[in-house]
């Protein structure tokens, strides 16, 4: 919108100007204004250089300093075929501990560490055509020290008297902090976002274990239910059961003891039957163990527990282990996913098949098989048990217990 002004007032505004271009005139009879570095361009001797007396500069010169030296806007303005270095108050802080004897340098001198980088788009101005880039990267040795900083510029043609291009300015501005702050807050998001995953993460294990815990307690709690109850209902007495139990339930806590170490809750085949026999080993030739290394999931952990509890206690009671030299060879292979399992008891007394069956031939021959969605087998030969297990291994724990459901127990 343009404003109307009485007559009397536009005298008054060029008044004004009049008296300002006066004093400039006065100050340095060049018009260049009273900033610090108009102060020092008049106080340079010019007259051994290139561009000789500022009294005889052309106008295109005066009239393009004047402009560069009487704005905040940080500028720079190279002049001539040497590029000759003039800037103006709110360029200094760039140049560090070169602004001294800044004025009147060759640019290519005043800036040789960052030459290679800017030259090609000072011939781009010095040809006519202007520039303009944003916080271009330079490595720049202004403190006496190497740094990193950004700057956002343009560079410009200037022209002559004649209209020819006579140089250029740059209309600049350091943007280091600007790109420094920006690179910080970017990396604390990333590691805002990281620790965001890193918590969404740790609760989603936290409930995939609750999940993992819950149905692992229901398994255990079924597998000693069963135990429990099997155990009273098929004892002749109390104490003949409480001696059942309390066999069983240590064989069960021995292998949680090896699955707790794991936090994937599974454990070697081989320290599950070592520790489950462990109460048996009276003399190092007890038990002959050979199989490869073999991995079970906690369901099979357990039920391997029982069966090899099982014939360790009948062992005791009437087979090899109740005897001096009696031993038990035990042996185990794989085969992909298919697992076989052998116990072969040599040495104990004649073997007398059991004229009933009771929990533990069950627990044995039909309800841990199950946990291998296998078979099992006991056969009483004459000069020993045998046991035979086969099934397959499962690669998770995700599995209920089917055959104790399948007997009818809790």
């Amino acid at each position: 919108m343009s404003v109307l002004r009485e007559p009397h007032q536009i005298g008054d505004v060029i008044g004004s100007m009049t008296e300002q271009t006066t004093s400039f005139a006065r100050s340095d009879g060049l018009a260049l204004g009273n900033s610090r570095t108009a102060r020092i361009i008049l106080e340079t001797e010019w007259s051994g250089t290139a561009l000789g007396n500022p009294r005889d500069w052309p106008n295109a010169l005066l009239v393009t300093l004047r402009l560069v030296l009487n704005t905040t806007q940080p500028i720079c303005l190279w002049w001539g075929p040497d590029l000759v270095n003039f800037h103006n108050d709110a360029y200094e802080p760039m140049l560090g501990n070169r602004k001294s004897d800044a004025i009147g340098r060759r640019a290519r001198d005043l800036w040789p560490d960052v030459w290679d980088d800017v030259s090609p788009l000072v011939e781009k101005a010095l040809s006519g055509e202007a520039t303009t880039l944003y916080e271009l990267p330079l490595m720049v040795t202004r403190n006496g020290y190497r740094e990193k900083t950004n700057w956002t510029f343009s560079y410009s043609p200037v022209f002559d008297d004649d209209g020819h291009v006579a140089g250029m300015v740059n209309i600049v501005m350091e943007v280091t902090e600007t790109v420094t702050t920006r690179q910080k807050l970017s990396e604390a998001y990333a590691a805002a976002q990281e620790h965001i995953r890193v918590q969404q993460e740790l609760v989603e294990q936290r409930e995939a274990l609750q999940a993992e815990l819950s149905h692992r307690m229901k398994n255990t709690v079924a597998m000693t239910q069963a135990v429990v109850s099997q155990s009273l209902r098929h004892a002749k007495s109390i104490e003949e059961a409480v001696d059942a139990i309390n066999g069983r339930l240590v064989a069960l806590t021995h292998a949680q003891d090896l699955l707790v170490k794991d936090s994937a809750q599974r454990a070697w085949f081989r320290d599950v039957v070592e520790r489950t026999l462990e109460p048996h080993r009276d003399h190092g030739h007890r038990f002959h163990l050979q199989g490869p290394d073999v991995v079970l999931e906690g369901p099979q952990a357990l039920g391997l527990t029982l069966a090899v509890h099982e014939l360790a206690t009948n062992s005791a009671k009437y087979g090899a282990l109740s005897v001096e030299g009696g031993t038990v060879s035990i042996d185990w292979s794989l085969d992909g996913h298919k697992l076989s399992f052998a116990w072969k008891e040599n040495g104990g007394p004649p073997v007398v098949p059991p004229s009933t069956t009771g929990f533990g031939s069950r627990l044995k021959d039909r309800i841990v098989p199950g946990y291998f969605k296998g078979s099992g087998k006991t056969v009483f030969e004459p000069d020993g048990v045998r046991y035979l297990l086969t099934g397959q291994l499962v690669v998770d724990e995700t599995q209920s217990a089917p055959s104790l459901q399948a007997e009818g127990f809790p």
